[in-house]
């Protein structure tokens, strides 16, 4: 029986989208740096050719007869010229009065001869301006003078949509880079644990040795918890497999006493009705015994089942052992066991579930059988090794048969015989404990026949 194993999201696509999502987001703080950084460079750049037109400008500025005089060099413009023609305006004024330039551009409060730089809308367009003041002295007055360059930004604006692209590129590069070492590092971080399930997997069922592979530290403590848990499974099938070995010599030996008492008895009474009571008793002791055997067999099958101690055996050689201690109990009943069996039939299987499987048959079949019969034993391999076993006793019920594999179930003609209606569930179970099978049919000629297939 496969238990459902309940499971969240994946531990490797978790850790997957996680650093994926890192680097997304590394790769938009990295755009959105480079692209503000490169703004503020290229925005310092314009800002340093406008404070150095506006400086050029001023120191031309002069007082000479009371009148102001700027010989406007041509420099102070043309080292404005961008590839994009940007446009540019200027304006001089006197004590706040335009005296060249163009009326109404933006203008900002200076302290001395400190330059200021903002942008601001004109003419609408967006422009960046730089103003700078300074003071002119006379011999009878004062008189201040300011000059404003401004300069669309229409150079600026290529430049940073080059820088843009160029940085998204690379961001887009990152990006990729960062999600194929992401998928590699999951990959070699669930590594380990893949192998540990691997190794665990691969065992054999009676393999409950602890885990001594190196794993990665934060793994420690689970597999510590593995092997402990190991540890306390095998010392529990060790106790059962103990209990199980010790139960069956303590119920099995006291029940063949008693029997053996009771038949010394019923030979040294004379009444007949001492007779009879002592004939149940030894009736009722059979039963017990078998159903007691029985039902230990089932449980040592079912325990053995989940960790089959599999070996390579011949199939022909178990069956003639089994058939030469069977024998005796025969002969007591006039049965003849008959075996024909392929001289070898090589199969890996636990030997003590087949062998019990078997007896149980064998056992089925003497009990079932009519005195002065023979039960055919076939031992063979065709595309698989079965036994089968044919008797001539009165066969199985056509609307039972289906049933009789499990536990406690009888036919409808078993009345009257010893049983407890076990033999066929353990050889049915032990067959599948093999991916095996147990079939069940009629002879023609009267009487059952069961195949089990490894």
């Amino acid at each position: 029986m496969n238990d459902v194993v309940r499971s969240s999201a994946s531990l490797r696509r978790r850790l997957t989208v996680v650093l994926i999502g890192g680097a997304a987001v590394l790769a938009l703080v990295l755009y959105f740096g480079v692209r503000l950084y490169a703004t503020q460079i290229a925005q310092q750049g314009q800002d340093n050719i406008l404070k150095a037109s506006v400086t050029t400008i001023l120191d031309t500025a002069v007082i000479r007869d009371g009148t102001l005089e700027i010989d406007f060099p041509y420099a102070a413009l043309a080292m404005l010229n961008t590839a994009s023609d940007d446009r540019v305006f200027y304006a001089i004024l006197q004590d706040g009065a335009l005296v060249s330039g163009y009326d109404g551009l933006p203008q900002r409060d200076t302290a001395g001869s400190d330059a200021a730089s903002w942008s601001a809308a004109y003419e609408g367009a967006e422009v960046r301006l730089t103003t700078a003041g300074r003071r002119l002295f006379t011999t009878d007055r004062e008189t201040g003078i300011t000059v404003t360059v401004a300069q669309t930004q229409d150079a600026l604006s290529v430049t940073l949509a080059q820088i843009s692209r160029n940085v998204a590129l690379f961001g887009s590069g990152f990006f990729l880079l960062a999600t194929a070492l992401s998928f590699w590092a999951t990959a070699s971080t669930i590594g380990p644990l893949k192998r540990l399930t691997q190794s665990v997997t691969r065992r054999g069922p009676q393999d409950l040795s602890p885990v001594t592979k190196p794993v990665p530290a934060e793994m420690v403590p689970l597999v510590a918890s593995l092997n402990s848990l190991m540890g306390r499974l095998e010392q529990s099938l060790t106790r059962s497999e103990d209990f199980i070995a010790e139960a069956a010599h303590r119920v099995r030996t006291p029940l063949a006493t008693v029997r053996s008492h009771a038949e010394t008895t019923l030979h040294r009474v004379d009444k007949e009705e001492n007779r009879i009571a002592l004939r149940a008793m030894i009736r009722a002791i059979d039963e017990s015994s078998r159903a007691a055997g029985q039902l230990l067999d089932h449980a040592m099958t079912t325990f053995r089942a989940d960790h089959l101690d599999r070996q390579e055996i011949n199939l022909s050689e178990l069956v003639a052992d089994l058939v030469n201690r069977l024998e005796p109990v025969a002969e007591m009943k006039d049965i003849a066991l008959v075996l024909d069996a392929q001289r070898r039939v090589d199969v890996s299987a636990d030997p003590i579930l087949v062998q019990n499987a078997i007896r149980n048959l064998i056992d089925n079949a003497l009990k079932y059988s009519p005195a002065e019969s023979d039960i055919k034993i076939i031992v063979a391999h065709t595309d698989h090794a079965f036994v089968s076993i044919c008797d001539a006793g009165p066969g199985f019920p056509p609307d039972q048969m289906a049933g009789l594999v499990h536990r406690f179930a009888r036919g409808k003609n078993a009345k009257g015989i010893t049983g407890s209606g076990l033999g066929l569930t353990i050889a049915h179970d032990v067959a599948e404990a093999h991916n095996g099978s147990l079939h069940l049919s009629n002879r023609a000629g009267g009487g059952a026949c069961v195949t089990l297939s490894l």
